[in-house]
């Protein structure tokens, strides 16, 4: 019975290519041609995990300058108009905001297990990944602040 290609499972450090697999059996190097596009592969990954950080927190600006705009335009009064449309939003915003997060843990958790190979050629490609991600994705700081303006 043909069970696939052998995966060796380094549990130190190496630059050593022979029967890597790549988190999965199927992702396996046979050679330098497969390595370097393995490579290439987990630099689009790990640039695309900035990109989707960098949607969440425009996502994030975008709802918090409308809910400080909704703040400001309120009257006094407890029962203005559109309350319950408001509140629609308010659990619609929180679910897109649930779900944006939890693509990043899902995507952190997988950027990981590539890290975890503990091979250098692919740690190296994680490390250009999040270089070449920020520099082409992130138009932000990386902190966060509360402040409405």
């Amino acid at each position: 019975m043909d069970q696939g290609p052998k995966c060796n499972m380094n549990m130190l450090f190496t630059w050593d290519t022979t029967d890597l697999c790549i988190v999965f059996r199927g992702w396996h190097i046979s050679g330098a041609g497969s390595l370097v596009f393995s490579l290439l592969a987990i630099v689009l990954l790990t640039a695309g995990y900035e990109a989707v950080r960098e949607i969440s927190r425009r996502y994030e600006d975008s709802t918090r300058k409308l809910a400080c705009e909704d703040t400001s335009n309120e009257s006094s009064s407890l029962l203005g108009p559109g309350r319950n449309g408001g509140r629609n939003e308010e659990q619609q915003t929180k679910i897109i905001k649930a779900i944006l997060y939890a693509v990043q843990v899902f995507y952190s958790f997988f950027i990981m297990l590539l890290f975890m190979t503990y091979n250098g050629w692919v740690m190296l490609a994680v490390a250009v990944g999040a270089f070449v991600g920020y520099l082409l994705f992130s138009g932000a700081s990386s902190t966060k602040t509360v402040a409405c303006h």
